[in-house]
């Protein structure tokens, strides 16, 4: 419980400090013909979260294995992501980044070795293989969680989720050290979430999360995915992780595809996410985020009470396909739905 409390306040302190100094050197984010919002918003989410996991891990040096490796990766991350938020960096070096932290994290021996027993009630190894993968894996979900942060409150509430899923999970298979880890992480993005929302010291202390957080937040959640589903401390099926991140890796799957049937680069930033089409549909942003979020926990605890029922892994994978499909559908019937509404305007 002490540590729960150190950690709100010093993410809320960070953020408060932070955003100040955003102020003095231009960490701010600008309204465009994409960013809707008002005024320059402070972009330190990332910043205060990064600050909250050295203050964790100076009170519980040994919760968290391997810290070294990870804190090197995630150091890296926030830097460039800064640079990215002031400066708007390329796609290039940033994914050479992702690549590179991949790489880190597979020096500490971490990596995705197997997509458990998928085939049949078969275990199913990846070899060689799996190095590809994990590079793959970990550029997923740094860029889902980036994607995904799209209007007031949504990142922080995902990310709340994952991280509130994965202490679960750990709970459950008494790994107390991961667990307690997990819902530390989870009320380090409280006071994100409260400041960004502007509750309760309203529009004047806003900050944003800016892709230094996000990309932080993606690495952070795909580092113990890892932990959680590979080698002597797997806890969870590797299929499970697949509905802890749905909401994120549905909806970046779907946007990046359609870019690229477009003819654009899937990296090219639209307002096609989920949340822009609940937008466009009507609803407000309050409405939207709980939709969202709703969905996101929805997926979680089908996820996790799968894993904890041992249910057989090819069915939960085959059901989660089957999601992921309706997810798809019911997004396209809406946005084609609030095209109409926009045109009849």
């Amino acid at each position: 419980m002490q540590e729960y409390i150190i950690i709100f306040f010093s993410a809320l302190a960070s953020l408060f400090v932070a955003r100040k100094i955003a102020r003095r050197v231009g960490l701010v984010d600008k309204p465009n013909a994409r960013k809707h919002h008002n005024g320059h918003i402070p972009l330190v989410g990332g910043v205060s979260i990064y600050i909250s996991i050295w203050v964790l891990f100076f009170l519980q040096p040994d919760w968290f294995p391997n810290f070294s490796y990870y804190i090197i990766c995630t150091s890296l991350l926030l830097l460039v992501g800064v640079l990215d938020d002031r400066y708007d960096l390329p796609v290039t070096p940033r994914i050479a980044l992702q690549a590179f932290v991949a790489i880190v994290m597979m020096f500490s021996g971490l990596h995705l070795a197997s997509l458990g027993d998928i085939f049949l009630g078969y275990p199913v190894g990846l070899g060689i293989l799996g190095y590809v993968v994990t590079i793959f894996a970990v550029m997923c979900a740094i860029n889902a969680f980036n994607m995904v942060d799209g209007i007031d409150g949504l990142l922080g509430a995902l990310s709340c989720v994952s991280f509130a899923s994965l202490g679960v999970a750990f709970s459950l298979h008494n790994n107390f050290e991961l667990a307690q880890w997990c819902i530390c992480l989870t009320i380090a993005c409280i006071p994100y979430i409260l400041l960004n929302l502007g509750i309760p010291w309203g529009r004047k202390f806003k900050v944003f999360m800016g892709d230094a957080g996000s990309t932080l937040i993606g690495f952070t959640v795909i580092w113990l995915i890892i932990l959680a589903t590979q080698g002597t401390t797997a806890i969870l099926h590797p299929v499970t992780a697949l509905w802890i991140i749905a909401v994120p890796l549905m909806d970046m799957i779907r946007v990046m595809v359609a870019r690229v049937r477009r003819g654009d680069s899937p990296f090219k930033p639209d307002r096609e996410h989920l949340h822009h089409i609940l937008l466009k549909y009507g609803f407000r942003h309050s409405t939207a985020l709980i939709i969202v979020l709703a969905i996101s926990i929805s997926f979680s605890v089908v996820g996790i009470f799968a894993d904890y029922k041992n249910y057989n892994q090819l069915a939960v994978l085959v059901f989660f396909i089957l999601c992921f499909v309706a997810f798809v559908l019911f997004i396209n019937k809406l946005a084609r739905t609030g095209a109409l509404k926009e045109n009849n305007c």
